[in-house]
């Protein structure tokens, strides 16, 4: 894998937060394992989450290993930076279109920003694997297939630290993580700041431990206790209230359509409690929030929810999903030859 980068390439009235400590009166709160009610955690709480983290897969070898086949006519792979406390086992790596041509639209995909979101990291490695040399020829692409990898070798949501990466993209470097100021600072360094970007996919995962687990974490790092809500049952889009674009949004849902089932969401016709703008697809304030999907400021830009644990899906269905999703979009874009 290349260390060297062509000379030439030099975001409602949603919550403050989101995924929403949901309030839904009708689902029971539970405290969670660790810390008290009304007291948010301190150092010792968090270092007892750190202690009951495990590591259940790897990172070297079902990440790393597979950017190592990718087509070298097309691609090139990047180290950008690593993990400091473990440099060596959490290496961080972009690929991107090797011949960059200042002419041709950029994209952006993004994976693993929770590292724990398995298909987002794999579906972009897939996408890598298969059509993404054949668009190159119409697009600049870079792939950061995996920006938390201890997240995703511990399958946690949060980074070592007990911090969100995906509430740490926005415009003040004092609220980025590691994770995110190393993945800023290599697109910085390939010349495109915010506003240059045409596309960019953030690719994510909705699962059932989000509400076993990782949203009663949180709500009790906060010193608070979280009420379940419904999990929804399919597939979605999180979109950004000030960047929706209706027309896009519903070439990237047929796309999935062929792959997966799209989310209906609820009986109050809403998703995660926010409402549908219009099938399959929710809003946020992605800059408010520090969200990855808000970092390029792209004309067109998403977040992906892929349901893994539904009864209806398997998990090669869930990464073929995240490909329809940029497959969809560029199909879309090329369309209407912008």
């Amino acid at each position: 894998m290349s260390a060297m980068i062509p000379d030439q390439i030099r975001t409602s009235q949603a919550r403050d937060d989101w995924k929403p400590l949901r309030k839904n009166p009708s689902m029971p709160a539970e405290k969670y394992r660790i810390g008290e009610i009304g007291f948010p955690w301190g150092e010792a709480e968090k270092a007892q989450w750190l202690a009951q983290t495990t590591t259940k897969r790897s990172y070297l070898q079902e990440v790393v290993a597979k950017l190592e086949g990718l087509d070298a006519q097309k691609l090139e792979v990047r180290q950008y930076g690593a993990l400091q406390h473990d440099p060596a086992r959490f290496p961080l790596f972009a690929a991107f279109s090797k011949n960059w041509d200042e002419s041709k639209p950029c994209v952006l995909v993004t994976g693993g920003v929770h590292g724990y979101e398995t298909s987002g990291v794999q579906g972009a490695i897939l996408f890598l694997q298969t059509t993404a040399p054949k668009y190159c020829d119409y697009f600049n692409i870079v792939v950061l297939p995996c920006i938390s990898p201890w997240g995703y070798e511990r399958v946690e949501r949060w980074n070592k630290s007990c911090q969100d990466p995906n509430r740490s993209f926005g415009a003040d470097p004092a609220t980025h993580t590691e994770e995110s100021a190393a993945a800023i600072a290599f697109l910085r360094s390939l010349g495109m700041e915010r506003g240059k970007w045409l596309l960019h996919v953030d690719q994510h995962e909705t699962t059932n431990t989000d509400e076993t687990e990782f949203m009663p974490a949180r709500a009790a790092l906060q010193g608070s206790v979280y009420k379940k809500c419904e999990i929804p049952d399919g597939f979605y889009l999180v979109c950004d209230t000030e960047n929706n674009d209706v027309h896009f949004n519903t070439a990237v849902i047929e796309s999935v359509k062929k792959v997966t089932h799209i989310c209906p969401g609820d009986v109050n016709g809403t998703i995660i409690e926010e409402p549908l703008t219009q099938e399959g697809v929710i809003c946020v304030p992605a800059d408010k929030l520090g969200l990855c999907g808000g970092v390029t400021g792209a004309k067109h830009a998403t977040t992906t929810e892929v349901y893994p644990d539904s009864s209806r899906v398997t998990d090669e269905q869930c990464n073929r999903a995240q490909v329809a999703v940029v497959e969809g979009a560029l199909n879309f874009i090329l369309e209407k030859g912008q």
